[in-house]
């Protein structure tokens, strides 16, 4: 305890050197609701350092998912590893950020924050020995403005899979890179993506807090740089009919937390994955559709769930199979660590934090029990029929929000990863979108009915 508080105050002494060096006036304090959307408080600089000792008092009783009136006074904590100056605001008025925790009068861990959550599944993982490693690729599409600063369903340019343009696009990308690469988040690569507008930058697989946040960051971030260039940058899996949607395939591991070394590496197994790893599948895929919920959120995320676009809908997995919902990334000669299973389900609209924490507590359960998952299906599933559906085995995930809810309020597990607080409120949000989704008249119903009936 004495070491763990000798580096906290050092962390907080280079932290307030870092504000007074950079000259930062002022410091939003973060954290997300329930849907995974940031808020912020911010502070002047000058009150930071209190702040830091003491935390900073908010009323949460009007924050999605957080608190009853009755209920509604909590505090933030910095957690001052997350703290960066955001590039963009640099000059007179430099403003930095950190995310927070978020704790109750009583000092206790408030249980509708959802950082919290993943935090408490990830301490699961570490009562067991494991560190949980994950790396999403957050998809986007950049729209155009109108002159109005109106966003238009209008893709800004016209470039495919991987294609070098020298449009405005390969710049934006460049610049958002750069924005990430100063907000501490270590960039691996970005290229356009198969759709018109539609690109993907992709940054360090690490420790699945420590992504949450970068994933967190990352939406915003790259909302700014778009705007600056007069664009709109969207996360909404599924704004185009016809064209690819956009996902969060995300790939994880467990690894030994005493020596780092990857826990699902076997490099005489044929897809080079250990019998843990093998567990870890096989509870990911028993909980696919109850989780299907948090990892793919939106009416729109249903949209995109559809065969034919590259996104999964099928419950199986394999190595090269990009139609089953798990597939088993190729090893590179000589570096069995980055052995790993790639889900392929979640979208860029969930919220990370709990996305990672159900996804985790799955395939603990999974390892946990010793299950075995299903034999690996390498056909492309989309040309199968029911028939053939069913002799292996192969269900489907959710059709739409709805039935995704109610799988979810069949599913234990999902509620005790979530806890009652997160899991009643989450499932009150979205069943209300639900029922506005299902009375609204849609343009397309105007278009196909009017005029016939």
């Amino acid at each position: 305890m004495a070491e763990a508080s000798t580096d906290r105050h050092a962390l907080r002494e280079r932290t307030l050197q870092r504000v007074a060096d950079e000259h930062v006036r002022f410091v939003n304090l973060q954290f997300t609701d329930v849907v995974g959307l940031v808020k912020s408080v911010t502070i002047p600089a000058h009150q930071f350092a209190d702040c830091i000792d003491h935390g900073k008092w908010f009323d949460g009783s009007s924050i999605e998912g957080f608190a009853r009136i009755a209920e509604s006074d909590m505090y933030l904590d910095p957690d001052l590893t997350t703290f960066e100056v955001i590039p963009w605001e640099r000059g007179d008025d430099t403003t930095a950020k950190v995310i927070c925790d978020v704790f109750t009068p009583e000092g206790e861990p408030f249980p509708g924050d959802p950082r919290h959550v993943l935090r408490r599944a990830v301490r699961e993982a570490e009562r067991l020995g494991y560190r949980f490693n994950t790396g999403p690729e957050l998809e986007f599409f950049l729209l155009r403005l109108s002159n109005e600063g109106v966003v238009s369903l209008t893709p800004h340019d016209e470039g495919g899979y991987f294609d070098l343009s020298t449009d405005l696009a390969s710049q934006v990308r460049k610049e958002m890179v750069n924005a990430l690469e100063a907000l501490g988040i270590t960039v691996e690569t970005s290229h356009h993506e198969v759709a018109t507008g539609q690109h993907e930058i992709d940054f360090q697989y690490d420790e699945a807090l420590r992504t949450a946040d970068n994933a967190v960051t990352f939406r915003y971030a790259l909302k700014a740089v778009a705007r600056r260039f007069g664009l709109h940058a969207t996360f909404m899996p599924k704004p185009f009919y016809g064209l690819a949607g956009s996902g969060m395939h995300t790939h994880m591991s467990l690894a030994d937390i005493t020596t780092g070394k990857n826990l699902f590496a076997d490099p005489g197994n044929e897809y080079g994955l250990s019998p843990l790893a093998h567990h870890f599948t096989a509870g990911v895929l028993k909980h696919a559709r109850s989780m299907s919920a948090i990892l793919s959120p939106l009416v729109n995320s249903y949209k995109r769930l559809v065969p034919g676009y590259e996104a999964p809908v099928y419950i199986s997995w394999a190595r090269v199979n990009r139609s089953a919902l798990i597939r088993i990334p190729k090893i590179s000669a000589g570096k069995p660590q980055s052995a790993r299973i790639e889900l392929r389900c979640p979208d860029p609209s969930c919220n990370p934090y709990l996305a990672f924490a159900v996804m985790l507590r799955a395939g603990l359960e999974g390892v946990r029990e010793k299950l075995a998952p299903p034999a690996p299906v390498e056909e492309n599933l989309y040309e199968f029929d029911a028939r053939m559906l069913a002799h292996h085995g192969v269900q489907t995930l959710p059709t739409n929000l709805r039935e995704a809810l109610d799988e979810m309020e069949r599913d234990d597990l999902i509620q005790e990863t979530l806890g009652s607080h997160v899991y009643e409120r989450f499932l009150e949000a979205k069943r209300q979108e639900w029922d506005e989704y299902r009375v609204r008249v849609s343009e397309w119903e105007i278009e196909r009915y009017l005029h016939v009936f």
